[in-house]
């Protein structure tokens, strides 16, 4: 397996922020590309979150909420988040909790404070002006803190070899909400592309 360089692309995710209803957040989903160019990541030729091999959940934390204008920034603090080998899938978007199955392969720490921007246009609707969210976007930067070497289709893998220190990622999140599953307030689909931090000094 080779490592990655700096800054070279180590992964692309989608997922779904989920608001429970004591107001706590998290995000789950599962990966389209990974640096394990000889694995399989789905089972099967349909690609979806039933057939991921390759999933992440994160811990539940609690943001604040800041607006400029038509500007809506969401600060989340420093979190953890992991990623999990399913060799049976099983994700569900109605169940989040499903996507923390199977084998824990590596953990991740958000570095600093995250900040994810929604956009928003103000348009005028019979008379009143209605302010409509268009998109949302962040980025941040997340350090491994634990990573477990595995076999999968005969190979062995280990992220830390792949990405190094850890990764940077960028998000774009729809801003309309989908109906949420039982326990949960609000829904938004997400997808992030993540470039390798590599394994030079801190």
């Amino acid at each position: 397996m080779t490592a990655l360089s700096s800054a070279e692309l180590a992964w692309y995710a989608t997922g779904r922020f989920y608001e429970a209803e004591d107001g706590s957040l998290a995000d789950y989903g599962y990966f389209l590309h990974l640096p394990f160019a000889e694995a399989s990541l789905f089972d099967g030729a349909i690609m979806g979150e039933t057939t991921a091999h390759f999933t992440f959940a994160a811990k539940p934390f609690q943001a604040k909420a800041v607006v400029n204008g038509a500007l809506k920034l969401g600060l989340d603090p420093v979190g953890e988040f992991s990623l999990y080998l399913q060799r049976r899938p099983a994700g569900d978007f109605g169940d989040p909790a499903s996507f923390a199955q199977g084998e824990c392969i590596a953990t991740f720490r958000r570095a600093s404070l995250a900040v994810g921007t929604t956009v928003a246009a103000n348009l005028a609707l019979n008379g009143a002006s209605v302010s409509l969210p268009l998109v949302g976007a962040n980025v941040f930067t997340a350090h491994l803190i634990a990573s477990v070497p595995f076999e999968f289709g005969g190979r062995r893998y280990d992220l830390e070899e792949s990405v190094g220190r850890g990764v940077t990622q960028f998000g774009t999140a729809a801003a309309a909400a989908i109906a949420p599953p039982p326990g949960y307030r609000t829904v938004l689909p997400f997808t992030g592309s993540a470039i390798a931090l590599g394994s030079g000094a801190t």
